[in-house]
């Protein structure tokens, strides 16, 4: 991981070469990974991580990271970027006559017994 890097992609079931590569990144930028939380899912560990030192100590809240989550540091402070919008698949119609439409609206008739 390139240590200039603005983000961080913790990915989806990361393996403790993910956490170790993550702990680096979030050292250089003065951040940890929360020893005492630990929360794992089907997408693999979720990961919290704090500010390294006595700044954590003033109650600043710390950050949850779930898996394919992209962390984006700002030189000040680490949040989660938004997630990239997906283009909703076109949902394939079909096409009808105004005739077509009208006689699927009228029930048939049975003919008398």
């Amino acid at each position: 991981m390139d240590s200039e890097s603005t983000t961080y992609v913790w990915p989806r079931q990361a393996t403790p070469s993910d956490t170790e590569q993550l702990e680096g990144w979030l050292a250089e930028r003065g951040w940890e990974v929360d020893p005492t939380v630990y929360m794992a899912g089907a997408g693999g560990a979720a990961v919290q991580v704090r500010r390294a030192g006595a700044v954590w100590a003033d109650g600043e809240p710390g950050l949850l990271i779930l898996p394919a989550e992209t962390v984006v540091w700002d030189g000040a402070r680490i949040r989660i970027a938004p997630p990239t919008a997906v283009p909703a698949t076109a949902v394939p119609t079909v096409a009808r006559t105004t005739a077509a439409v009208a006689a699927a609206a009228v029930p048939e008739r049975c003919p008398a017994s």
